[in-house]
């Protein structure tokens, strides 16, 4: 969500610079309502846009858990125990070579991956029934 902060970080100085202006107090509040307006539709694009990704995102999961191959289904488990045991290894001193930045990096967004890949995974099922009733307009 930090598309939303940065729009609203570009819109606040062009607000400040709407009060500065020399013009009536009802122009000014014209031009920040129409600000106002345009921030709103950017900002509900982008939510659209965030949600049309995470829909993606788990339907790309739910393939890979229902997936016919043991690997396409497990293959993120097995690559966080990877990181897992690196980390252990990498705390008691046991690795050769510490870990670099680079590689707390891929762990950080793994692990993020992972727990986001793991509850969409539990909540499509409930997401995908609520979405079908909106639809056939039967909430």
């Amino acid at each position: 969500m930090k598309l939303l902060s940065f729009l609203a970080d570009a819109v606040s100085p062009v607000t400040e610079l709407i009060d500065k202006m020399h013009t009536s107090t009802e122009e000014k509040l014209q031009m920040k309502a129409e600000m106002l307006r345009l921030q709103n539709t950017v900002t509900g694009q982008l939510l659209d846009y965030e949600r049309l990704m995470l829909e993606a995102q788990a339907k790309v999961i739910m393939a890979e858990a229902q997936g016919q191959s043991w690997l396409q289904r497990n293959w993120r488990p097995i690559t966080m125990m990877t990181f897992l045991v690196l980390v252990v290894c990498d705390s008691f001193g046991l690795l050769a070579f510490r870990l670099s930045e680079e590689a707390w990096t891929l762990l950080q967004l793994g692990l993020g991956g992972y727990v986001v890949g793991r509850s969409a995974e539990k909540i499509a099922p409930q997401l995908k029934s609520i979405f079908g009733a909106e639809r056939n307009g039967t909430r």
